[in-house]
């Protein structure tokens, strides 16, 4: 960890390319100086905002790491002109700067008696004090940002889901406890769970928020990749996610279909299909996670068009838009606006909508228009009041 002029700065020798694939969790290509080199991506998560094609990665080169099957570690990616860390394994010496700066509210004042602390089968990130009492504080890195808001996490996490429930039960014993959500976006201003990934992660926030001290905190990355002891701390709207936190809402289910088919649908009779990928808009006001998991598998009693659909196309994924009202119709018509081709009367039979089925050549979840959306719906319409954008695009804030 160095600190040069108060700022920190955790890598040298960084080098920039575009951003090319991802072939597995853990490694990506990208193009250098006309080269495609792969490097080792130091993050679990999905990443799906943030990995599309052509973005622009900062690159580390790993010399003198010969059981290393990449040169490269890619560190960060840019998103609107500002860079993102991803190195979560790095998170850590961020929040031992901020501690030793004193920039962190609630805990200035602390001392760091130890990292890496064993409780029990659970290990966390610090052990502090502060006067004579112990401080127990886990850390999490955010990097699922859209104009002003944060959310974590991207992916589901029983590992973070046991933390807070840990955390909760020292609380109770009668030690501090505390958690830090590090945000790698100098722009946002509310933190929320993301309980359209995580619903398990996002109850038990909400249930242990009076036990645990909960610390969102956004920084700003420089282009060299220094960061500043220059912090935010973000709003948390706890009524907004008892509410929207529920199993219930909206959802984009993603299928292949790998060649051309004419099939027959319900009383649209026979339905020629384009191959590519299609973006079907359903909800359960109950049961989310049920109809999603319904959709997956072939072998079931067919009720619904998408139902004829699933039965010659392959399940990608489905993305779940939870909320307390009803978004379909509105997700229908953000996802008309990018989609390169629909089936009219699609899945719309029980509304006003022109279709609910959306094709794509290309998988949609590399397109940035698309997250655009996604995010609009799952994010930013929190600060919007719940209003559609005009246009044919997301404003994103800064």
């Amino acid at each position: 960890m160095k600190i040069h002029y108060g700022r920190l700065n955790l890598f040298d020798h960084v080098l920039k390319a575009r951003f090319l694939s991802r072939p597995n969790r853990f490694l990506v290509r990208c193009e250098w100086n006309s080269q495609t080199i792969s490097a080792f991506l130091p993050n679990p998560g999905r990443l799906h905002e943030l990995l599309i094609p052509g973005r622009l990665t900062y690159l580390v080169r790993e010399d003198g790491s010969g059981h290393r099957k990449t040169r490269f570690t890619a560190v960060a990616l840019e998103k609107d002109g500002c860079p993102i860390m991803l190195h979560t394994h790095r998170t850590n010496e961020v929040v031992r700067y901020l501690l030793q700066m004193g920039k962190v509210p609630g805990l200035e004042g602390t001392q760091i008696v130890k990292s890496e602390i064993r409780r029990g089968r659970n290990r966390f990130d610090f052990l502090l004090r502060k006067g004579d009492k112990n401080i127990l504080l886990e850390v999490k890195s955010c990097t699922l940002v859209s104009g002003k808001v944060a959310m974590f996490p991207d992916a589901v996490t029983e590992r973070g889901t046991r933390h807070l429930q840990k955390l909760a039960r020292f609380s109770e014993e009668g030690m501090e406890t505390a958690i830090i959500f590090i945000v790698h976006w100098p722009f946002a201003e509310v933190f929320m769970p993301n309980y359209h990934t995580d619903l398990n992660f996002s109850r038990t926030l909400l249930s242990i928020k009076n036990k645990v001290k909960v610390i969102p905190l956004s920084v700003k990355w420089e282009q060299d990749l220094s960061v500043a002891p220059r912090v935010h701390l973000l709003q948390i709207p706890w009524s907004y996610i008892e509410k929207e936190a529920r199993d219930q809402g909206s959802y984009l289910l993603i299928l292949e279909l790998k060649r051309n088919r004419n099939i027959p649908v319900g009383t649209l009779e026979r339905v020629s299909f384009r191959k590519g990928f299609y973006i079907y808009v359903g909800s359960a006001m109950a049961n989310l996670k049920k109809r999603m998991e319904r959709h997956r598998r072939l072998r079931k009693e067919h009720h619904w068009h998408i139902d004829e659909l699933r039965a010659v196309a392959d399940f990608h994924s489905a993305c779940a838009v939870r909320s307390a009202t009803r978004l379909e119709c509105e997700i229908a018509e953000a996802m008309s606006r990018i989609s390169e081709w629909n089936i009219p009367g699609f899945g719309c039979t029980d509304c006003s909508c022109f279709t609910h089925l959306f094709g794509f050549e290309g998988n949609p979840l590399g397109s940035g228009k698309f997250h655009q959306w996604l995010q609009y719906f799952r994010m930013d319409r929190y600060l919007s009041g719940g209003s559609l954008p005009l246009g044919g695009s997301v404003v994103n804030g800064k």
